[in-house]
């Protein structure tokens, strides 16, 4: 039986040919396992898998992620800190509109271009690092210290702070440790607390620096939406690109034609992430919505005020969007998937990662020509996570 952590798309498969709406019941916290089982019985929700249901919901307003208004009044044992919990992708419009316009202009194509260079020196520091002819851990050695010195460069992280500032943002998606989710959020808001703090004593030039001085209109940023704001760029500016890494690039050393292909003309690697992003997304499961009122989707009536979990990776699976999807096919027009999301909510980092995946990709293509799996596929092991999908290594020969 495939294991459905390892490889859960034949999982996906079987029930979006089901039914690509469906129920399922859920955890308190509206959430279910990256195979679609669910963690508790104690409330119902509904699972999309189909693409266009998917892209559906992802865009209708008649689904909040406004978290707050949903588990007001409900019995809860989570204790997790309101900066990590109440984040700007778990607000509405208004407010999220005026939110995310604090940060967008920080991660549009030409904030990114300006950035290439520091990546590309950061990527060349931690690849000078690989043995020749040896052996690396892609992850550990490139996917999780490259966007997270990124982001916390952006953000004016000290460096000693780095390896913490990780520590935690992993720990905020351990499956089924609520105890520790719950300790990591508190610990990141305290760390975000006091890094504002210092700020404003010796105010800098980085993007926190910024939002710290931010307006919307007239209004300043509250205490809590500055923290908020500050620890979901820290966590989602890193997390979600260190799986995208670790998952692009084993899926180009199981396909070695494309592979070769990119190596040969590096010009094709950007087109290329968006099949890449299809193919096996950093993100399993969208971040949590609730319908408002009652609404139809895909052929499933859902009642009001009830989760619904979109699965990303299912949806990008889709043979009715995507023919023959369990193939990686670089010559694919897969600009539609929905690996960042869609609609207001999309994720507003993806520039950012991509550029960081295209300039990561030509330098280890370019420089380790020999590069290879340095064990067999079913021996790696795939990070158990509520919403991510990544690998906890990826044992790599450099040549």
């Amino acid at each position: 039986m495939t294991d459905p952590t390892r490889d859960p798309y034949p999982t996906y498969a079987a029930m979006r040919s089901a039914c690509p709406v469906q129920g399922v019941p859920t955890g308190s916290d509206g959430e279910a396992g990256s195979d679609g089982k669910a963690r508790s019985d104690r409330e119902s929700g509904y699972l999309v898998l189909g693409y266009e249901e998917a892209r559906q919901a992802l865009a209708d307003p008649r689904l909040s992620k406004d978290t707050a208004a949903f588990f007001a009044g409900r019995n809860s044992r989570r204790r997790m800190h309101p900066a990590v919990a109440q984040t700007m992708v778990a607000t509405d419009p208004p407010r999220h509109t005026s939110l995310r316009k604090l940060v967008t202009r920080t991660f549009t194509t030409g904030a990114v271009t300006r950035l290439r260079p520091f990546i590309a020196r950061t990527t060349d520091a931690l690849l000078d690092r690989w043995p020749v002819g040896g052996q690396a851990d892609l992850v550990a050695d490139l996917a999780v210290p490259l966007p997270v010195i990124v982001i916390c460069e952006l953000l004016g992280v000290p460096e000693p702070d780095r390896p913490d500032v990780q520590r935690w943002s992993a720990e905020l998606f351990a499956a089924g440790e609520p105890d520790l989710i719950d300790a990591a959020s508190h610990s990141l808001a305290a760390y975000v607390t006091g890094l504002v703090a210092a700020k404003r004593a010796r105010p800098g030039n980085s993007l926190l620096d910024q939002l710290i001085a931010a307006r919307d209109g007239q209004d300043h940023l509250s205490e809590h939406e500055l923290v908020s704001l500050a620890v979901l760029l820290l966590v989602a500016g890193h997390e979600t690109t260190t799986n995208f890494l670790g998952n692009a690039v084993l899926a180009l050393l199981q396909h070695p034609s494309a592979l070769e292909r990119l190596r040969t003309d590096p010009e094709r690697i950007p087109a290329a992430l968006d099949e890449l992003l299809r193919y096996d997304p950093p993100v399993s499961t969208a971040t949590f919505r609730f319908t408002t009122r009652a609404l139809t989707l895909g052929g499933t009536e859902i009642p009001a005020d009830v989760p619904v979990l979109v699965n990303l990776g299912a949806a990008n699976r889709d043979p009715k969007r995507f023919p023959a999807p369990d193939r990686l096919d670089l010559d694919r027009e897969a600009t539609g998937h929905l690996a960042f999301g869609h609609g207001i909510h999309r994720c507003v980092g993806a520039p950012l990662a991509k550029a960081e995946a295209d300039i990561a990709l030509r330098a280890i293509l370019s420089r380790f020509p020999g590069l290879g799996l340095a064990t067999s596929v079913d021996r790696l092991e795939w990070r158990r996570t509520r919403l991510m999908r990544g690998l906890v290594s990826l044992p790599v020969r450099t040549g």
